[in-house]
């Protein structure tokens, strides 16, 4: 049996000695054949320099160097295509989930005949805030989408090397990686586990909030519905209007209040380009689709001895 740890390296200087340390005890225990890649997202730190020194006196480890930062999804991806294991450990570097739960995730995956066992956070972390957005982000999510993606997942996860193959298949440029966890199928289950916040998130709320838009038009079509039947809607209830308009002038009731009328010329206006914006972002995805880029372009491979 071969086990590969996977993880991407962005801002991670202060983590990687420790994590490389942590996590090939734990690879050891279980075999002694076993590898560690780390992704070189295009960090801006000094992270690919301690991950090469570290290489060194660590021939299990390979070092994967991207052209620049493609983003998280994308450096995951790109770590596990260069996978050989039959069982494959994905995990964060920074330490926030604790490398010792491949032993756990191992135990349960063994238990159950799993081809996935994911880490499911017990609280989430961080201000009032951001605990709030999420739970209402989660909540949108599971209204939108037709696949159900577990709530407060997290990245740390042990997965077999069939399962692995069959996921790296997906290529969509435009994607939230959380999806096609799903999508992909084979028997999954979730682990509760206390994950740490050490840190301040490399993940502003624009970004978060651009995750939460992919999320939701990679994988569902029905914002397009509510569109179509908002119009519809509009369009009946506007021909009410009009019909009522029409009864008031025949009577003689003079009609006043340009107050109203400006309100409703904005309100629709706005409610126009709001779906126009919508259909807009499902047509630039079908355009960056199209030009059938590599989603990640790899800077040089420093394969391990």
């Amino acid at each position: 049996m071969k086990i590969s740890i996977v993880t991407t390296l962005y801002e991670s200087e202060p983590y990687i000695k420790e994590f490389v340390r942590r996590a090939g005890e734990k690879a050891k225990a279980l075999t002694d054949n076993y590898e560690i890649i780390l992704v070189d997202d295009g960090s801006p730190d000094g992270s690919l320099q301690t991950a090469l020194n570290l290489q060194k006196t660590n021939p299990q480890m390979t070092v994967i160097e991207l052209s620049r930062n493609f983003g998280h999804h994308k450096a995951m991806m790109t770590g596990l295509e260069h996978t050989k294991g039959d069982l494959v450990f994905l995990i964060d570097v920074d330490l926030e989930e604790p490398p010792e739960l491949l032993d756990r995730f191992y135990e349960e995956m063994e238990k159950g005949r799993w081809d996935v066992v994911y880490g499911v956070q017990k609280k989430r972390k961080g201000s009032l805030v951001k605990r709030v957005g999420g739970k209402l982000a989660w909540t949108l999510i599971h209204a939108l989408l037709p696949i159900k993606i577990p709530r407060n997942q997290s990245t740390v996860r042990l997965m077999t090397g069939q399962y692995v193959r069959e996921l790296v298949r997906h290529k969509e440029q435009m994607t939230a990686i959380g999806g096609l966890w799903v999508i992909t199928g084979f028997r999954q289950t979730g682990l509760l586990f206390d994950k740490l916040c050490h840190r301040r998130s490399s993940y502003s709320f624009l970004r978060r909030l651009g995750m939460l838009v992919d999320s939701i038009t990679s994988f569902s079509e029905k914002p397009l519905y509510a569109v179509f039947f908002l119009g519809c809607t509009m369009f009946f209830l506007s021909m009410l209007v009009a019909c009522y308009l029409i009864i008031k002038k025949l009577t003689g009731t003079v009609l006043s209040g340009w107050i109203s009328v400006m309100v409703s010329v904005w309100g629709l206006s706005g409610l126009i380009l709001l779906c126009l914006g919508l259909v807009g972002i499902y047509i630039s995805r079908i355009f960056i689709e199209t030009k059938n880029r590599p989603y990640a372009i790899i800077k040089k491979n420093h394969a391990g001895s």
